[in-house]
C-alpha cells in the first residue's frame, strides 16, 4: 500500500468538498469528497494520514464487514474523531466488550419494536405541537426545529417519572446541545480551532446547562425509590451480585447524555435533508403523500422492510446522507484484512458515505431514486448499507429512529408543503453528522 495525506484546510492534503448539483432532478447538492475518492480510486486499502495520526482507509464493504462482525472481536475504538464526539466512555461506549453488551440489553427494553409502538401516540402529539408555532409564509431554520422535535421525542418518552415543566426544561437544554454538536468539526483545522480553550464556548456552556438539569433530575429519582419506571430508573437501579450500584449518579448522567443526544443529532440530520429532498422533487412528494395516507390508515403491522414508498423514501435518504459518515476503529492484535497484514494498533478508517455510493453495488450512485429499493436489498455479506452501522456496535436506537423518521415526516406533510428558499443553495456539511450547512424554508398550509 501506498500512502497520502487527509488533511483538511492543507494545500495538497484537502478533502475538497464539490458540492455540485444531482441528475435525480431534485437540486439536492452531490457532496463528494473529489479527493478521496480520487485517493482511494482502485485501492481496497491505502494508507493516510489524518491530522498527523497513521491510519489505512478501508474502501472493499466486504473488508468493512469483517472489521465491524467477522472479526469485531479483534478492534476496538479508533482514535480519530473520538475527541470531537465527546461520548461517554462508560456504560455503551465502554472500551470492555461484556459491560457494553450489558449496557445495551439494559438499554434495549425502552428502545425495542414492541415498545416504540407505546411512543407513537404521544410522539405524534410533540411533533403536532411543536409544527403549529410555524407561520405561513415566514422562514424557518428546519434543522434547529428538527433538533427541538427529535429532543422533545426522546425525552417525552425515554425519560419518566419527572413533571411535565421539568421533562420540557429538559427537551430545551437538550436541542440546545445537539445543535452545537452537530455542528462540531471532527478534524482538520477546523476541529484543532473548536478543541482550543474557549472556542466552543456554545459548545461547552449547552453541555453544562443540560448536565446541571440532568443531574438535579438524578439526584430526585435517587431521593423517590419508588420512581423505577423508563431509562434513567434503570440505568440507577443496575446492581452487582451484592446489591452494589454499578454506576454512580455522575456515570449515569454520563450514559444518559451519550444516548439521549446519540438519538437526536443524527435523526435530525436525516429528518432535515428528507424535508429537503421532498421539497425539491415533486413526483417524490406525490408518491410519499400518497403512501403516507395509505399506511395512516391502514394502522399497526407494516415493517420497515417492506417495500412502501415511505421506507424507500427514507432508505435513499439514509443511503446519500447517513449522519454517521465516517468511522474509526483499531486493531488490537495483529490482523490481516483481505491480502494485508495490518498491526495491532493500526487505525483504520472507513465512510458511509463512500460506501453508499459505490458504483459497482448503486448504479448512477449519486442520484436519488427509492425506486432502486424495489430490486435491492440491504446486504448481509458486505457492508455497502450501513446507515446505523452493523454487527454487535451497530445503533440500538434504530428501531426507535425509523418511528421517528416516519412520524415527522406524516405529521409535517399533514399540515405543511415547505418550500425551498429561492436562490439560496443548500450546501453539505461533514462535521459531527453530514447535515445542511444552512435550511430555511417555507412553510404554507396544505
Amino acid at each position: 500500500m501506498d500512502s497520502a495525506t487527509l488533511d483538511q484546510g492543507e494545500p495538497g492534503g484537502r478533502v475538497e468538498h464539490d458540492e455540485r448539483e444531482e441528475r435525480g432532478g431534485h437540486g439536492s447538492p452531490a457532496f463528494r469528497f473529489s479527493q478521496m475518492e480520487s485517493l482511494l480510486r482502485g485501492h481496497t486499502l491505502r494508507h493516510l494520514t489524518v491530522d498527523g495520526i497513521e491510519a489505512v482507509f478501508v474502501r472493499d464493504p466486504v473488508l468493512v464487514r469483517d472489521i465491524l462482525v467477522g472479526e469485531s472481536r479483534n478492534y476496538g475504538k479508533g482514535e480519530l474523531f473520538r475527541k470531537a464526539r465527546n461520548l461517554s466512555r462508560v456504560g455503551m461506549l465502554s472500551e470492555d466488550e461484556s459491560m457494553h453488551r450489558h449496557y445495551r440489553r439494559l438499554a434495549n427494553p425502552y428502545v425495542r419494536s414492541a415498545r416504540i409502538d407505546e411512543y407513537v401516540p404521544a410522539m405524534r402529539d410533540i411533533v403536532s405541537d411543536t409544527i403549529s408555532s410555524w407561520r405561513a409564509g415566514e422562514p424557518v431554520d428546519v434543522q434547529a426545529e428538527m433538533c427541538r422535535i427529535t429532543c422533545a421525542i426522546v425525552t417525552g418518552t425515554l425519560i419518566v417519572g419527572l413533571p411535565q415543566a421539568t421533562i420540557k426544561a429538559l427537551s430545551e437544554r437538550l436541542s440546545r446541545l445537539a445543535w452545537e454538536m452537530i455542528r462540531k468539526p471532527l478534524y482538520g483545522k477546523a476541529a484543532a480551532r473548536a478543541a482550543r480553550p474557549g472556542a466552543s464556548a456554545r459548545l461547552s456552556r449547552a453541555r453544562r446547562e443540560f448536565r446541571e438539569l440532568l443531574s438535579e433530575c438524578i439526584a430526585g429519582l435517587l431521593d423517590s425509590p419508588t420512581s423505577t419506571a423508563g431509562y434513567l430508573s434503570a440505568l440507577l437501579a443496575d446492581s452487582d451480585s451484592e446489591g452494589n450500584r454499578v454506576l454512580t449518579p455522575e456515570q449515569v448522567c454520563e450514559e444518559a447524555v451519550m444516548m439521549l443526544t446519540a438519538a437526536t443529532v443524527t435523526t435530525a440530520s436525516v429528518m432535515s435533508w428528507a424535508l429537503h429532498v421532498l421539497s425539491t422533487d415533486d413526483s417524490a412528494e406525490e408518491q410519499l403523500l400518497k403512501d403516507l395516507v395509505h399506511r395512516r390508515t391502514a394502522g399497526a403491522g407494516l415493517e420497515h422492510g417492506a417495500s412502501g414508498y415511505t421506507l424507500r423514501f427514507l432508505a435513499e435518504i439514509l443511503r446519500l446522507y447517513p449522519p454517521v459518515w465516517i468511522s474509526c476503529r483499531k486493531a488490537l492484535v495483529d490482523v490481516r484484512l483481505g491480502s494485508h497484514r495490518l498491526p495491532a494498533g493500526t487505525n483504520l478508517v472507513f465512510s458511509s458515505y463512500l460506501l453508499h455510493r459505490d458504483p459497482g453495488r448503486y448504479p448512477d450512485p449519486h442520484r436519488f431514486d427509492p425506486d432502486r429499493w424495489l430490486s435491492l436489498r440491504p446486504s448481509s455479506s458486505d457492508a455497502s448499507y450501513i446507515p446505523f452501522g452493523v454487527g454487535s456496535k451497530g445503533c440500538i436506537g434504530e428501531p426507535f429512529a425509523w418511528e421517528q423518521l416516519e412520524v415527522i415526516l406524516d405529521v409535517v406533510t399533514q399540515k405543511w408543503k415547505l418550500r425551498p428558499d429561492p436562490g439560496h443553495r443548500v450546501r453539505t456539511a461533514p462535521e459531527t453528522t453530514l447535515h445542511p450547512r444552512r435550511l430555511l424554508m417555507t412553510p404554507e398550509p396544505r
